[in-house]
């Protein structure tokens, strides 16, 4: 599948540059830097789900003092 963005002059220039420095391709760093972004935003949407369960009483934490004591430490 092709997807097709418009880049600002200096983000193809900087694109450009950082390709030709590693003799990888534009498209190579721009999978990559999409890839990576999605990642982010998908463990900051399972933290905030966790976040939101825990403030609504749906799951429980433990203070690290009781593990601490769970665990002889």
């Amino acid at each position: 599948m092709q997807v097709s963005i418009e880049l600002e002059d200096y983000i193809v220039e900087r694109l450009e540059n950082l390709a030709k420095k590693t003799g990888h391709s534009k498209a190579y760093y721009a999978k990559e830097a999409i890839v990576e972004y999605l990642e982010d935003l998908e463990h900051f949407h399972i933290a905030q789900k966790r976040l939101d369960d825990i403030n609504n009483g749906k799951e429980k934490t433990i203070t690290i003092e009781d593990v601490k004591k769970r665990y002889g430490l």
